[in-house]
């Protein structure tokens, strides 16, 4: 007997239960759907979200300006990978060494290990990816006087500056990108649950639950008149598991309808595929007796 392993005698066969519908941007899955692919499951894409950088001159010359400043800041806050990675392009292009003194602030430990590309003290969240958590961070308590920059999209929450104004800093909004989302129709949905068998859906933010909730609600999947016929895909919200970042996602999630959500505890690939091993994982004696 050869020494090579086969995909049922090998820990990569730990997420073979899981069929995941992944929701995030399109360049930004592919890593994930191939470690759940070497891992024995099933994944496939349907993004419902689209980070697209600023282009009008407007925008532009105002990133352009706040930037060129960022002298002036103490702290440098960065709510997304999305925003560290358009931030870092940003500021590399007019600052060849960072600022003296110049902080950054991460929201998760996806975002933090983009921000450590640069050598500067990079503060992240270790309870968890939303707002809340941030401002627990040690960093943010002493804030009197302090010029913050804040990079992010265009619109989102407003408790993170609100409550660091309240503590006596100023903030100013550096906004990349706006988030746009792509036209699926509601039959792709349909198409994709149906063929694929999803039983699982990874959705990495609020914005992008709304987005898949409304889509089912067109599919026809979630509420249907008394009177018509049943829909193969009526059921799915009482039978689909949903991994959302963070709890605050999770508690819109169960209001909506959803019994089955999972908290990863993050948005980064690390905290979707701990979720799933540890949610779906086979044991390696039931593959074994397959």
């Amino acid at each position: 007997m050869s020494g090579a392993s086969s995909a049922t005698d090998s820990p990569l066969s730990a997420l073979a239960r899981c069929r995941v519908l992944l929701t995030r941007p399109a360049d930004q899955a592919h890593s994930l759907a191939a470690v759940i692919r070497e891992q024995g499951g099933q994944a496939c894409s349907l993004p419902l979200l689209a980070i697209v950088p600023v282009q009008t001159a407007e925008d532009t010359q105002r990133v352009r300006t706040q930037v060129m400043a960022l002298d002036q800041y103490e702290i440098a806050i960065f709510i997304s990978t999305n925003a560290a990675t358009l931030g870092l392009e940003w500021i590399e292009n007019f600052w060849p060494q960072l600022p003296l003194g110049l902080q950054a602030c991460a929201v998760g430990p996806g975002t933090a290990a983009v921000l450590r590309q640069l050598p500067w003290p990079v503060h992240c969240a270790t309870t968890g990816v939303t707002s809340e958590d941030l401002l627990a961070l040690p960093v943010l308590q002493q804030v009197q006087g302090k010029r913050i920059a804040l990079f992010r999209g265009k619109g989102g929450r407003e408790l993170l500056a609100e409550t660091l104004r309240e503590r006596g800093a100023r903030v100013d909004y550096v906004e990349l990108y706006t988030r746009e989302v792509p036209p699926h129709a509601p039959q792709q949905v349909r198409q994709l649950l149906q063929e694929q068998a999803i039983n699982c859906v990874v959705l990495t933010s609020q914005q992008i639950f709304d987005s898949f909730h409304v889509l089912l609600q067109r599919a026809g999947a979630l509420d249907v008149p008394q009177d018509s016929a049943p829909s193969p895909l009526l059921g799915l919200q009482q039978t689909l598991t949903l991994i959302v970042p963070s709890a605050r996602v999770e508690e819109i999630a169960r209001r909506a309808g959803y019994p089955h959500v999972l908290n990863a505890g993050g948005a980064d690939d690390q905290a979707v595929l701990a979720c799933l091993r540890q949610n779906f994982a086979t044991p390696l004696e039931s593959l074994e007796a397959r």
